[in-house]
């Protein structure tokens, strides 16, 4: 039990100093991108640090992999200097058995990581970028133009040359109700259709149905407004992104986009990935378990760049799953797992050849 406290002190001593390191370097490196930007605006310095503060989380959430990839690979590579794990296996502790209370540390971290991102990152990043939008004087218009959007399963289909915002206003506006078969129903047209009490009203309306084959203008059917209800923060100019909602609203963004029948393929690569990402804080312990022990000299600086290369590695291969999952070339799922289990089985591999 002595030794096991032990380790993890020693793991866990590098893993803060290494943690706080990396925040620094992307907190300056934030602050250098904008600095100037900053300086010609006028922005106040209060303002700047509360941009800062609000970005912490997310230097965290960076940093967390490659501070524990260093700290594990740095700790267990010195306890090899020192010959300290000689004694270790020479009681007949293996590699494995003595890293286990640190890949279970791991293990929890990974799972507490996945809570940290949905309620603690994604809303102070969104904060972040809001402010530092609006001291940067940058606006982004939720008014959208030439739009169409499906909706009751492809049954509802609008057209829409604009809509306001700010009005809940929709312009030129067509739109096309099809019956269950999918079979045409009737045809709606209005210059104005504005959205009052949860559904679209249509100013001067104009119908048309299919009689004989022949298209004719009928009297307006006043209620085919109760299927008219859509939402106007459908038709904002207002495409999500996955990596910047919580798994609930990324969710919501998924299905909204299967019921329209557009493409979602990126969207859920992206939404698997909230749950695969967390645990790349396992991986990369089982990583250095298997990485640790290949030098005594310049432990340090080995330690480091086996962590480095180790990282970019792994990204490398998950940027290319991920790009095959957004062309479909593979299963969204596919595309955010594939990169943990394959780093993974090279883990085990490693940790086979490991020095024990």
């Amino acid at each position: 039990m002595k030794m096991i406290f032990y380790m993890l002190k020693r793991f866990f001593s590098i893993f803060i100093g290494a943690l706080v390191f990396f925040v620094l370097i992307l907190s300056i490196t934030d602050l250098v991108m904008n600095l100037w930007t900053y300086i010609s605006r006028g922005v106040a310095t209060k303002d700047v640090m509360r941009v800062l503060l609000y970005y912490v989380p997310k230097t965290v959430w960076y940093s967390l992999p490659i501070a524990m990839l260093f700290a594990s690979a740095y700790m267990l590579s010195d306890f090899y200097a020192r010959n300290e794990l000689i004694a270790i296996f020479a009681s007949g502790i293996s590699l494995f058995k003595f890293t286990a209370p640190l890949l279970l540390v791991a293990l929890i971290m990974s799972v507490g990581m996945l809570l940290f991102e949905d309620n603690v990152v994604v809303p102070t990043y969104a904060k972040k970028v809001a402010l530092q939008n609006e001291l940067l004087e940058k606006e982004q218009s939720l008014n959208n133009d030439k739009i169409v959007i499906l909706a009751e399963e492809g049954n509802v289909i609008y057209k829409a040359d604009h809509y306001d915002d700010t009005l809940k206003r929709l312009h030129q506006v067509y739109v096309l109700i099809r019956n269950e078969d999918k079979s045409f129903y009737t045809f709606l047209y209005s210059d104005l259709v504005s959205w009052i009490d949860d559904r679209w009203y249509f100013s001067n309306p104009n119908q048309y149905k299919v009689d004989n084959d022949v298209i004719k203008k009928v009297p307006f059917d006043s209620s085919l407004s109760e299927r008219l209800t859509e939402p106007p923060e459908t038709f904002r100019n207002n495409t999500v992104s996955v990596q910047e909602v919580n798994i609930k609203e990324a969710k919501a963004y998924i299905r909204h986009l299967e019921k329209a029948g557009l493409p979602c393929a990126e969207p859920k690569s992206e939404y698997y990935k909230k749950f695969s990402f967390p645990f790349v804080l396992f991986l990369v312990v089982f990583l250095a378990i298997g990485l640790s022990g290949k030098t005594r000299k310049n432990v340090l600086v080995v330690s480091l760049a086996l962590s480095i290369s180790a990282v970019v590695l792994f990204y490398v291969t998950q940027m290319v799953t991920m790009l095959m999952a957004k062309f479909g070339v593979i299963p969204a799922l596919f595309g955010a797992w594939f990169p943990i289990f394959l780093f993974i089985a090279i883990s085990v591999v490693l940790l086979k050849f490991a020095k024990t």
